[in-house]
């Protein structure tokens, strides 16, 4: 339905994320994958979605100079923001650890900004899902790690693996959005760009 309404319109997705793409194809947009490495740091006095709305913009600069008339670029950044700290990828098993640690036993924010760039026009908007975990044994958190290796993952946990199935016991707002993407609000979008 929306494809056919895009048809005019040429979708870029700037994401390497399988989970961002397959959300794509389900919603069944047409899109070509671009990728453009991007240094992923923000000025410190950044809070909360500010982070992420940041680096959603960041990650379509490199873009910027190359698009044509029809283009929409998609970027976008996921953070989990627990104790007015953004907890981002963990750089390996001792760091996933403490990630899943300090968000253990308590909730946190998931927050998802998602950019959208033409030629002429930028528009970013973001989503926040709140998620309560149980109190997870050090064994439990140890054999997620070691099985699952979490590390291209902001909090050190997807949510529709083992340890969400497990561990996850309450969620306010949006799943896919703890996902990687919020999709009724990118549907949402494409649909008024397209108006």
């Amino acid at each position: 339905m929306l494809n056919e309404k895009l048809k005019n319109y040429h979708i870029i997705l700037a994401s390497g994320s399988p989970r961002r793409q397959l959300f794509f194809k389900d919603l069944g947009i047409d899109f070509e994958i671009r990728l453009k490495p991007v240094k992923e740091d923000y000025p410190s006095h950044l809070q909360h979605f500010g982070i992420s709305d940041y680096l959603a913009q960041l990650k379509a600069e490199p873009f910027k100079e190359e698009l044509k008339d029809h283009d929409i670029l998609i970027t976008s950044d996921t953070i989990v923001w627990h104790n007015n700290q953004a907890l981002g990828k963990p750089l390996n098993e001792a760091d996933a650890y403490n990630i899943l640690n300090t968000i253990n036993n308590c909730t946190h924010e998931v927050i998802t900004s998602v950019c959208f760039t033409t030629k002429t026009t930028q528009k970013t908007i973001h989503d926040i899902t709140k998620v309560t975990f149980k109190n997870l044994t050090e064994e439990e958190i140890k054999y997620y790690i070691k099985t699952f290796k979490p590390f291209d993952k902001a909090g050190a946990y997807g949510i529709q693996e083992w340890i969400g199935q497990i561990g996850v016991t309450k969620i306010e707002g949006s799943y896919f959005n703890v996902m990687g993407l919020p999709v009724h609000k990118v549907y949402q979008v494409l649909s008024e760009i397209v108006k």
